[in-house]
């Protein structure tokens, strides 16, 4: 194995797979959900809790990558993703399964927290800038496969394999890496901040398990008061820490600058806004609509492929404009194109209706994502931009859970209340029915209905569902719209996009350690 190229396939097949566990479940859902008997909030952990693992330990992962040494990190991140994957595909009920899912989390946090250092420490020149590229572009082809895929194992195989499918790529990736991959670590005297990890992992998962116990149990409810008060210190905890460690995880000076601490904002609300709304769209097309988890997962492609459209295309164009009017400008079609999503879509809809706000948000996902990170490293000093790179990913990730947790919250609470206001449902029933029909159980309260009702409570699901879908995407839509006139407001700069279209800013600008923080 001489080529100089097999580390950079190693580590891309890494940061591939792990991506694509963020958006393969999506098309299974319907799935999972008959085969464990799930629950809608059940359904919603299962997607967060991996996300949320990343999100949280992607700081931390970082310094231990340093202290430890990156390629030992990324073959532990690999045999972690590897083991969950497997009690994934095993799982023998929801809480195996959303367990497994937040172990699997942890070891995508080691890997992505290595990926590029490793490439930093083995490339070169001309070679580093095209080892960057083909990763970058793996990463945006991730979104686009990852419903595709799932449909694709769900369908002519099983659920369940969407999970196993990572044993034999985690066995290739470790293989090739073991006989590579040179290790690197960061400099002399690099520590692990415990405190501020532990506290910042407690401060986001009591505030996504509150968020979603509140829309369940309700917001007075003590675990639901519990939880956010608890995520209230965690965050205060956090924040003394940071001010005091010589080696913080989150330098908070950066986020006393306005124009850093909007660029944050932006990359959490951008990851909440443009990608958790389809969770439940894919649950809609094939719950209520019928629609096979392929035929589903292709409907929900427009945006991943105009996304990919645009960063290929857009390049040259994105190297003259300013990063806060490329990222500001992409948020706002990403909002228009929610909205016009909720201005197409009705009760007696089918899939076309999500294909132009798709299409319109993935041409402006296509402009903000990659002079994201740049953006962030032109907002944050030279000596930490490995910082700046790993807090960039961090809030991305945590508004990926957030947004689920959020507009989870949200879809459950406008299908109950479209339940109980049709009166198509007896009082008593009326929450179980929004349950079933949230829970992508649609089939069960149609098979429920009284003899001669299939009609009336067929359309009854449709409507309870797009009711849900509406809020959703109106909300995301807002989201989007508010961040970027945000980044417009606040962020000025000169031209500083990405040299290649459709790559991570780190292609174009490298930080030395991005995922260090």
């Amino acid at each position: 194995m001489r080529s100089k190229w097999w580390p950079l396939a190693a580590i891309t097949l890494g940061n591939f797979m792990l991506l694509i566990d963020v958006t393969i479940v999506n098309t299974a859902l319907p799935q999972i959900a008959h085969g464990l008997d799930a629950s809608f909030t059940s359904l919603q952990w299962v997607m967060d809790i991996y996300s949320l693992a990343l999100a949280a330990l992607l700081m931390a992962a970082g310094s231990a990558a340093d202290l430890f040494g990156r390629r030992r990190l990324y073959l532990l991140g690999l045999a972690v993703f590897a083991l969950s994957s497997l009690a994934c595909g095993l799982a023998p009920d929801t809480g195996v399964l959303i367990a497994a899912r937040g172990v699997q989390g942890v070891g995508a946090a080691a890997m992505f927290a290595t990926n590029t250092p490793l490439l930093m420490a083995t490339y070169t020149g001309r070679d580093r800038g095209v080892a960057f590229g083909v990763w970058g572009g793996t990463s945006g082809a991730a979104a686009a496969v990852g419903p595709v895929l799932g449909g694709l194992l769900t369908e002519y195989a099983d659920w369940r394999a969407i999970f196993l499918v990572n044993l034999p790529l985690t066995a290739i990736a470790m293989w090739i890496t073991l006989r590579t991959v040179g290790e690197s670590r960061g400099a002399a005297g690099a520590r692990i901040d415990w405190p501020g990890a532990a506290s910042f992992t407690l401060c986001a998962g009591a505030l996504t398990y509150g968020l979603m116990r509140g829309g369940e149990e309700g917001w007075s409810e003590g675990g639901t008061v519990a939880s956010l008060v608890a995520s209230v210190l965690a965050l205060v905890v956090f924040v003394l820490v940071e001010r005091r460690k010589r080696q913080p995880l989150l330098d908070l000076g950066l986020m006393r600058r306005p124009t850093f601490a909007v660029l944050m904002a932006a990359a959490l609300l951008l990851q909440a806004a443009a990608f958790p709304y389809l969770t439940y769209a894919g649950m809609w097309l094939q719950s209520v609509l019928g629609l096979s988890p392929v035929q589903a997962g292709l409907s929900v492609t427009p945006m991943a492929g105009m996304a990919l459209i645009v960063g290929a295309a857009g390049g040259r164009v994105l190297e003259r404009v300013a990063p806060g009017r490329a990222l500001g400008g992409g948020l706002l079609l990403v909002g228009a194109g929610a909205l016009v999503t909720t201005a197409l879509l009705t009760a007696d809809s089918d899939w076309t209706a999500f294909v132009p706000g798709l299409l319109l948000a993935g041409l402006g996902i296509g402009l903000a994502m990659p002079v994201l990170v740049s953006a962030a490293l032109g907002a944050a000093p030279p000596e930490r931009a490995g910082m700046a790179s790993g807090a960039v990913n961090t809030f991305r990730q945590l508004g990926y859970a957030l947004g689920i947790a959020v507009l989870g919250t949200v879809f459950a609470s406008r299908v109950r209340d479209a339940v109980d206001d049709s009166g198509a449902v007896p009082q008593r029933a009326a929450g179980q029915a929004a349950d079933a029909i949230s829970g992508g159980h649609a089939d069960a309260v149609i098979t429920a209905a009284p003899a001669g009702r299939a009609a009336e409570a067929k359309a009854l699901v449709r409507e309870s569902f797009v009711a849900g879908l509406d809020r959703i995407c109106l909300i995301s839509g807002v989201a989007a719209l508010a961040a970027g006139l945000l980044v417009l407001a606040v962020v000025r700069g000169g031209p500083g996009a990405p040299a290649k279209p459709g790559a991570p800013a780190a292609k174009a600008v490298p930080p030395a350690e991005p995922a260090r923080t």
